[in-house]
C-alpha cells in the first residue's frame, strides 16, 4: 500500500483497541470528544500527498511511494530530502502537533540504521526483527507512537524500588513463541490514534533494575491487554476559524497499562541483555544526531509562526512601533534563527556514525534541545503580553454572520489598521488557541518534557562535552602567559 491517505489511515484504526476516558471504555469513532482530532490526524496523511514532492519518495524495494521520514540516511542528500519532508509536515500544524508519525519514524530509522551494533553483540535475531518491522512500517505506512518511561509514583525512591518497582513495566513470563509483559509505561502521546506502540530504551537501568526490564519491541495498539487511560481531551467542538488548533490538533496523551500482554518473538528487538540495553542508551548509536533533525525543524517552524503571529497582533493594535514590543518580537526572531543555525550546524557536521548511518553532528542539536523548552515557554508569555486583554475580546465567526451584531462589532471592535474587525478577532483567536487555551497549556507542558527535562539535557550536554572534546584552554593560557 505504501503512503496512505487520510481515509486509509482512519480505516486502519477501526479495531478493538481498549481506550478509557472519563472512567469509561469507549469506541474511538463513537466517542464525540475524538471526532475533530481524528480528522486532524487524517489531514496529516492527506497533507503528505498534497505536498508529495516534499513528503514522499520512492521506496527502493517495493517501488511504491513512502514517507521521506522513513529514509535510512546515508549521505547529505538523504538528510536534505528528510528536511524537506519534516519542514512540510511541521507546517501542517505549525509545530503544534508534536507526535506526528514522522517523529517516531525517525527513532525507528535510527535503530535500523545501526543494527550493526545489535549484530556485534551477538543479537542477529533482534537485528533481523528490527529490519523486518521497518519494512512493515514502510509498506503499510504505519503510525507509531512510543511509550518509554517507567512511572515513578514515589519520586523519593530509586526508579525501580518500592511502589515504583511494583508498577514498573517488565517481563513476567517467557514462552516459546512470545514474552508476556505487565506493568505501566508513560506517556503515549498519540496513543489512541496510532497503529503501533513502540517501546525502546530511554534511560539506563540502574542497579536496582533487572534483565526483566531490559526490553524493546513494537506491537499493535489493539493487542489484547494493552489499556490506554486517557487524560481529559482538550478538543473543542468549534470550527477551524474559531479554534484552529483545539478543533483538530489534540493528539491525546495516554497512560499505558500492560495487563499480561503477549509480545510475539518476531516483534521483540531486545530482551534480557541488561548490559546491551544500557550500552544502547549510553552510546546512543547516533540517536540525538538522528532524531533532532525532525525535532529541530518542527521547533523552527513553530517559532517562525509565533513570530509572524505576534507581529500581526502588534500591527492590528498599533503597538508594533513601541520599543518594548519590538524587543519582544526580536527575541522570538532570535530564537527562531538560533534554531535554524543549530540545524545548519548539525547538517554541516553530519557524518557517518557507523554502518553507513549518516546523522547530524549532535553537539549543536544537544545545545538546542537544552534551551528550546525555555524558549517555547517564553514565546507563550510574549504572546499573552502583546495580546493582553485583546486575547479575550474575540467574537466567534458566528457573531459576524448576524447582521445586527456584525455592524456593532465593526463599529466598536475595529482593527487599528487596515485589517477588518473580523480578521482582528481571528488573529487574536489564533493566538489564544496557540498559547492560552487548554490545548495551548498542554502543548507548553509537552515542550517542557518531551525530550526529557531542560535540566537533564543541560547535564547531558556537559557530560557529552567532556567525553567528546579536549578542554585545555585554561592550561594553554597559563602556559603561554608564563603563569605556569
Amino acid at each position: 500500500m505504501a503512503a496512505r491517505n487520510g481515509k486509509q489511515y482512519l480505516d486502519g484504526l477501526k479495531d478493538e483497541r481498549e481506550i478509557w476516558i472519563d472512567g469509561k471504555k469507549v469506541n474511538l469513532f463513537e466517542h464525540p470528544s475524538f471526532k475533530g482530532s481524528l480528522q486532524g490526524m487524517a489531514g496529516y496523511f492527506d497533507w503528505q500527498h498534497k505536498f508529495s514532492d516534499d513528503c514522499l519518495v520512492t521506496d527502493d524495494v517495493s517501488g511504491e511511494l513512502m514517507s521521506a521520514s522513513l529514509i535510512l540516511p546515508k549521505n547529505k542528500e538523504d538528510l536534505e530530502k528528510r528536511a524537506r519532508c519534516f519542514e512540510q509536515l511541521a507546517k501542517y500544524s505549525n509545530g503544534m502537533l508534536g507526535r506526528t508519525p514522522d517523529y517516531c519514524n525517525v527513532s525507528l530509522t535510527g535503530y535500523v540504521s545501526r543494527t550493526d551494533a545489535f549484530r556485534a553483540a551477538g543479537h542477529d535475531k533482534w537485528a533481523d526483527n528490527l529490519e523486518a518491522f521497518y519494512r512493515e512500517v514502510v509498506e503499510k505506512d504505519l503510525s507509531l507512537t512510543h511509550t518509554i518511561i517507567q512511572p515513578q509514583p514515589d519520586k523519593s525512591q530509586p526508579d525501580l524500588d518500592g511502589i515504583n518497582g511494583e508498577v514498573a513495566f517488565k517481563v513476567v513470563e517467557r514462552r516459546d513463541d512470545c514474552i508476556v509483559v505487565s506493568g505501566a509505561k508513560i506517556l503515549a502521546t498519540l496513543g489512541p490514534f496510532a497503529d503501533e506502540l513502540f517501546v525502546y530504551p530511554s534511560a539506563p537501568i540502574t542497579s536496582n533494575g533487572s534483565a526483566d526490564h531490559a526490553l524493546m519491541f513494537s506491537i499493535p495498539v489493539n493487542t489484547k491487554g494493552v489499556i490506554m487511560v486517557c487524560r481529559d481531551h482538550y478538543e473543542v467542538n468549534a470550527s477551524i476559524q474559531d479554534a484552529p488548533f483545539s478543533s483538530r490538533f489534540d493528539e491525546q496523551d495516554a497512560y499505558v497499562i500492560f495487563d499480561n500482554v503477549e509480545v510475539p518473538l518476531n516483534r521483540v528487538f531486545m530482551d534480557g541483555d541488561l548490559a546491551f540495553y544500557n550500552k544502547t542508551v549510553i552510546d546512543q548509536l547516533g540517536r540525538y544526531g538522528n532524531i533532532t533533525q525532525q525535532t529541530g525543524i518542527r521547533a523552527a517552524v513553530k517559532l517562525e509562526f509565533a513570530y509572524d503571529l505576534c507581529h500581526r497582533m502588534a500591527k492590528i493594535i498599533k503597538t508594533d512601533k513601541r520599543p518594548e514590543v519590538i524587543m519582544m518580537l526580536g527575541e522570538i526572531w532570535s530564537y527562531s534563527q538560533l534554531t535554524r543555525s543549530s540545524i545548519k550546524a548539525g547538517f554541516e557536521g553530519a557524518h557517518d556514525w557507523g554502518n553507513g548511518a549518516f546523522f547530524f553532528d549532535e553537539s549543536p542539536m544537544r545545545a538546542l534541545i537544552a534551551n528550546m523548552p525555555a524558549w517555547m515557554i517564553r514565546v507563550n508569555d510574549i504572546i499573552k503580553t502583546i495580546g493582553s486583554h485583546n486575547l479575550l475580546a474575540t467574537p466567534t465567526v458566528g457573531s459576524y454572520e448576524n447582521p445586527e451584531m456584525k455592524d456593532l462589532l465593526n463599529k466598536y471592535m475595529p482593527s487599528a489598521n487596515e485589517e477588518g474587525a473580523q480578521e482582528r478577532a481571528q488573529i487574536f483567536r489564533i493566538a489564544w488557541d496557540f498559547a492560552g487555551s487548554a490545548l495551548g497549556g498542554r502543548v507548553e507542558l509537552y515542550e517542557r518534557y518531551y525530550l526529557t527535562s531542560q535540566q537533564r539535557n543541560q547535564m547531558f550536554g556537559h557530560v557529552n562535552a567532556q567525553k567528546n572534546f579536549t578542554w585545555n584552554q585554561v592550561e594553554e593560557f597559563m602556559i603561554n602567559s608564563g603563569i605556569k
